[in-house]
């Protein structure tokens, strides 16, 4: 072989491995960029949802808040209830001695009716 025939291989050798070269950068090149283009999207989603999960859990906590009022109205309700039947009640004996035609019966009548509504009230 002769000098410039191994030298036009070599170029031609050196040329090949630099046109491959360039073009593997360059796929290189695109990948990434299609990778960034990807992340981008998964961090705009992820910005959506996280937007979503803090409004929901905003919903969640004024519905706790709102049934813990509720609760305590409920609560204070049944105190008012306790009250007013404890204060019937004392009106009722005060009446009870007050009242010259009671009689023994009339009293467990009374009573009964008064356990009577305890119970339905209890359960």
């Amino acid at each position: 072989m002769d000098t410039g025939l191994v030298v036009l291989l070599v170029i031609a050798a050196v040329v090949l491995i630099a046109v491959v070269a360039l073009a593997s950068m360059r796929r290189s090149a695109r990948r990434r960029e299609q990778q960034r283009e990807q992340a981008g999207r998964h961090r705009s989603d992820a910005r959506l949802h996280s937007t979503r999960a803090e409004r929901e859990k905003a919903a969640a906590d004024e519905q706790a808040a709102r049934a813990r009022r509720e609760a305590a109205e409920a609560q204070e309700r049944a105190h008012r209830a306790r009250s007013e039947r404890e204060r019937a009640q004392e009106l009722e004996e005060q009446a009870r001695d007050v009242d010259p035609d009671t009689d023994g019966r009339a009293e467990e009548d009374a009573q009964t009716r008064q356990n009577g509504a305890e119970v339905r009230t209890r359960t």
